[in-house]
């Protein structure tokens, strides 16, 4: 790919709030769209994410009530996905998550695991101070899912499909939609946010943005 088309994919994105109806991402444009968010950085490569890809009419529905953020999106998007950020219990450094992920994902050796998760321990209790509340686990996973969320939608930009990242809903009646009608845990999973995918109606306005100058500093 040339360096212009990939200014013309950034330049071409924009937050689409209503989709046609009519048009529908075919299957393997969205599951490299998902696949982008798989291989997405993060942190320790323990992937605090979960994608939950709502096509079923009555679920956007009970979404819908509850998110206000996505009112022209939940109707007429071609795909919508919630995208869960995993809580303390599941990321804590002796969780059996952790400990999965080194050990069946990775496939480290015990020695490996046992200094890596020391490492780990050390990360969350002084260097970010994780561990000082629920809260701060979860917001740092957050910030790793907002990594996997902007390469899927460059990733959609780049084969000319639409999207609309969704942080407007009401955070702890969204759980409890996710408890009685997705069956999700919420003691191991929060919503960190939604994205919806499809193709505009309308074409966007010119995008608009600080110049490079007034948001780089230099230090030669």
């Amino acid at each position: 790919m040339k360096k212009d088309e990939i200014i013309q994919a950034y330049a071409f994105r924009h937050a689409c709030k209503v989709f046609d109806v009519d048009k529908k991402i075919a299957e393997d444009d969205f599951s490299l769209i998902l696949e982008t968010g798989r291989l997405s950085p993060s942190s320790f490569g323990f992937e605090p994410w979960r994608f939950l890809v709502v096509q079923n009419r009555a679920l956007r529905e009970k979404l819908k009530q509850v998110t206000w953020g996505a009112q022209g999106t939940l109707p007429t998007a071609s795909h919508f996905v919630v995208i869960l950020a995993r809580k303390q219990k599941s990321m804590h450094y002796d969780s059996q998550y952790i400990t999965h992920m080194m050990q069946d994902v990775h496939h480290l050796p015990t020695e490996t695991i046992e200094k890596r998760r020391g490492y780990y321990q050390q990360f969350m209790e002084s260097d970010f101070s994780l561990l000082s509340s629920e809260r701060a686990t979860f917001d740092w996973a957050t910030k790793q899912i907002y990594i996997a969320m902007g390469n899927m939608m460059t990733s959609a930009a780049m084969i000319g499909v639409d999207s609309c990242p969704v942080e407007g809903f009401n955070a702890k009646e969204l759980e409890q939609v996710m408890v009685d009608d997705f069956g999700i845990d919420i003691a191991e999973f929060g919503v960190a946010c939604m994205v919806s995918f499809g193709y505009r109606v309308n074409e966007p306005g010119e995008k608009t943005r600080q110049n490079i100058d007034e948001i780089t500093q230099w230090y030669n």
